[in-house]
């Protein structure tokens, strides 16, 4: 018989921030405590997914910089290679040994430097849409674009540089030269603000953008992990950059990409505004747990 009992929040100090995460115990489980990770989203991003694991202690936090997590000097970018010593810090402060980990978007991106420099922490990782625009074929012109977005941001303010980014999610299939010199689009046609507020420390375009597409997994430490690694793509992505950068990892890991339900965002029920297929979603990811 499981028991759950108050989630608690604790906070830990790392190298140039302060983060912040959360337990969900469940007592008398059989099954290892699941971590649910994104990046930029925090933990307010998985109270959907997390109520479909009741049956587990779940664990979620807050990226360096994102909401409840701060950085000394939120004006300068974060690395994979940061993210995965937070992480690392996490899992020991949280005192509950080794864990199951989902990570998504760029929080796939930080698992994989995770199990490359600590493959003790995690048993299974279950990494879903890494958008690794390092590693797919049109590899220069998708850097370009990235950098393209955030320079978007430096130049114009937040509403000009989400409305740059948006479009870049959207986009279907390889980038052209000619798509990464196009300035990006009128805010206001995604509902952003035309105004500049003049701040430069967003999580996404100005910490995380740049840093996280174009880092490189190291492959031949991922192979030697004793950690399961199932890369996941949304079965309704299509040709997007993060479902392609999933396939490109999982062919370097010589292994076929697993299709979860939904797309970049299928595990969401309404956090953000956003919702996926949460349903269908979860339990998709038991099966791939459970199998690992």
């Amino acid at each position: 018989m499981t028991t759950a009992t108050a989630p608690t929040t604790s906070t830990l100090r790392a190298s140039g921030a302060t983060l912040t995460y959360d337990v969900r115990p469940v007592e008398g489980s059989t099954h290892r405590p699941l971590m649910l990770i994104g990046s930029p989203m925090g933990a307010a991003g998985f109270g959907t997914l997390a109520s479909h694991f009741t049956d587990r202690t779940v664990i979620t936090y807050d990226p360096r910089g994102v909401e409840r997590s701060t950085k000394d000097d939120p004006t300068t970018e974060s690395t994979p290679e940061q993210h995965a010593d937070d992480l690392h810090r996490v899992i020991e402060a949280a005192g509950l040994g080794q864990v199951d980990l989902f990570a998504s978007s760029g929080g796939a991106i930080n698992a994989l430097a995770l199990v490359a420099a600590h493959p003790t922490d995690v048993r299974s990782l279950v990494a879903h849409e890494p958008p690794l625009a390092a590693l797919v074929p049109d590899r220069e012109t998708a850097l370009a674009v990235c950098r393209a977005v955030a320079n978007t941001y430096q130049q114009r303010g937040f509403g000009a540089g989400m409305a740059h980014f948006i479009s870049v999610v959207m986009h279907q299939g390889p980038f052209t030269d000619e798509i990464a010199a196009q300035p990006g689009p009128d805010p206001q046609m995604f509902g952003m603000p035309a105004d500049d507020d003049g701040t430069r420390t967003d999580p996404l375009l100005a910490q995380n953008m740049v840093t996280s597409t174009a880092y490189e997994p190291d492959i031949e430490a991922l192979r030697a992990a004793p950690t399961t690694i199932v890369i996941a793509v949304g079965a309704e992505s299509g040709g997007a950059l993060a479902r392609r950068g999933g396939e490109a990892v999982a062919a370097l890991l010589g292994q076929p990409p697993v299709e979860f339900p939904s797309d970049h965002g299928g595990f969401l029920g309404g956090e953000y505004g956003q919702t996926g297929d949460p349903d269908a979603f979860a339990p998709k990811l038991r099966e791939v747990l459970d199998a690992a």
